[in-house]
């Protein structure tokens, strides 16, 4: 759930409401009172590929993800669509919806319904209804101290699609990006049981740093990174060296450089690289370090620990580099 302006009206309170606008977590959290939580999210965004059902397929899984984040599982959609259908095809928005069905179907749910209007360009995404067991909702202030910190895909796909925009890709090397955007995050729901999986959090615009930082500062915590460690995706590094640096990098940097540690321009780059459809940033508890690998392995991922919480420290940033 990304950051909205609040208005200075008076607050209401909603008891069954855990997690709302106040926190800045994945998705929305009602307690209905059973053991049970319902999780709603809603995510969109203009076409990142010119291939219609591949972004439709990306911009459903990014919207999936907030749910898996929650340690939820989704159990419904409906699309929502933005369509200038005096400039494209109605038949391309088709094609659009058609990945995003394939997806949610992947996932096991319906895409339901959903809207769609005239706009003077096109967008796409999903409003997402999920569930929890209550003693499973991961959220941003859930982390502990000596939690270490894993990333469940890699870094650089901003870097990627910005080589694509500007023309400087290279035959294939887009559909590495894509494929990894294409993989749901469906690990959340299999590691949320898991005690001392303590938070999760997918990673989006705001970078691995931003997210980070709202952990850690939900959580009252520091954390220090190992940035060898950080899994970057295939040729990256490659076009991050021909120049290949979103805008949105260097405006996550300016608004967090204040908390973060001394980096190097390299470092920078992909630390707060502006992923869509990015991965799961998960913090876990010793208690929980051989089931975490266990049921990673069972599902293909072997991961390497990126960094590990700590007190806070008034001396260090928040995020700092061992």
């Amino acid at each position: 759930m990304e950051k909205i302006l609040h208005s200075d009206l008076p607050k209401v309170e909603f008891p069954n409401l855990i997690v709302g606008n106040q926190a800045m977590d994945d998705a929305a959290a009602v307690d209905l009172g059973d053991g049970r939580v319902a999780l709603s999210t809603t995510d969109f965004f203009m076409p990142i590929v010119d291939d219609p059902e591949k972004f439709g397929r990306i911009a459903a899984c990014n919207s999936l993800s907030d749910i898996y984040a929650m340690g939820g599982k989704p159990i419904m959609a409906i699309g929502i669509l933005g369509w200038p259908a005096s400039k494209i095809p109605p038949e391309v928005g088709a094609k659009v919806i058609d990945g995003g069905r394939a997806v949610c179907h992947e996932a096991g749910i319906p895409l339901a319904g959903g809207h769609s209007i005239d706009a003077p360009e096109p967008f796409f995404g999903l409003a997402v209804t999920g569930i929890a067991q209550k003693p499973e909702l991961k959220t941003n202030s859930d982390a502990k101290a000596g939690d270490k910190l894993y990333l469940t895909k890699p870094l650089g796909i901003g870097i990627i699609t910005t080589a694509e925009k500007k023309k400087k890709i290279e035959a294939n090397d887009l559909d590495i990006a894509v494929k990894v955007m294409c993989e749901l995050n469906i690990i959340g729901d299999k590691l949320s049981s898991i005690s001392g999986v303590n938070c999760m959090t997918d990673i989006t615009g705001f970078g691995l740093g931003g997210h980070l930082l709202e952990v850690c500062e939900a959580s009252g915590l520091r954390a220090e990174l190992e940035f060898d460690k950080i899994p970057l995706l295939e040729k990256a590094t490659y076009y991050q060296g021909l120049g290949c640096v979103p805008g949105g990098t260097l405006r996550n940097y300016d608004s967090y450089s204040e908390s973060i540690g001394e980096l190097e321009d390299f470092q920078r780059d992909f630390l707060f690289d502006p992923q869509t459809s990015g991965g799961l940033l998960v913090t876990v508890g010793a208690e929980g370090e051989e089931e975490f690998h266990k049921v990673c392995k069972e599902n293909g991922l072997e991961l390497e620990s990126i960094g590990q919480l700590f007190d806070i420290d008034s001396s260090k940033k928040v995020i700092s580099f061992q």
